[in-house]
């Protein structure tokens, strides 16, 4: 008698157990939850959504706190289209300025300004104490080591390989 186990075909789909099924479900309620009080707070300290605030984080630690917007569509993971919405609204505070790229006439460069700089300065107290409420002090350090070992084993997994992948910031 056969006793070994039986590969699917692989059309079929190999469902979730119930166990992987909760654990699936926990990462997006928290997920979704966590995005939802970051952006709750900076709405309320800074009037930014948390994705804005990510850019302006983005450029302050670039070289002259400027980057090709390719690059800043890249490193935020979104498309070209909501990150230059995204830079117009910022522009609009005064936070960013568009420049062109003296080395490639078609580039643009986003450059956060003095006063983009100083809001988020301002913010960022705010932002790390609401990131620390909301998941380093619910963790031991053992739960943070594995939390941070798992996300970036996740990570590196859908790090697209091929030259032509259809990712967002190519969008």
């Amino acid at each position: 008698m056969n006793t070994a186990p039986t590969t699917p075909p692989p059309d079929d789909p190999v469902w979730l157990t119930a166990e992987e099924q909760r654990v699936w479900r926990s990462y997006l309620n928290a997920a979704t939850l966590l995005e939802d009080h970051l952006d709750r707070q900076l709405q309320r300290d800074a009037g930014m959504p948390h994705v804005y605030y990510g850019l302006l984080v983005q450029l302050a630690e670039a070289p002259d706190r400027q980057l090709r917007m390719t690059e800043l569509a890249r490193r935020a993971k979104i498309t070209r289209s909501r990150l230059s919405h995204a830079v117009a609204r910022l522009e609009k505070s005064g936070w960013v300025r568009r420049e062109d790229c003296p080395s490639d006439k078609r580039g643009q460069l986003a450059v956060l300004t003095d006063q983009g700089y100083d809001v988020l300065r301002r913010t960022a107290p705010g932002h790390v104490a609401a990131v620390r409420q909301a998941l380093f002090d619910r963790l031991s350090p053992e739960q943070q080591k594995s939390l941070g070992e798992i996300m970036e084993i996740v990570a590196e997994g859908l790090q697209p390989r091929e030259a032509g992948a259809d990712l967002p910031w190519l969008r």
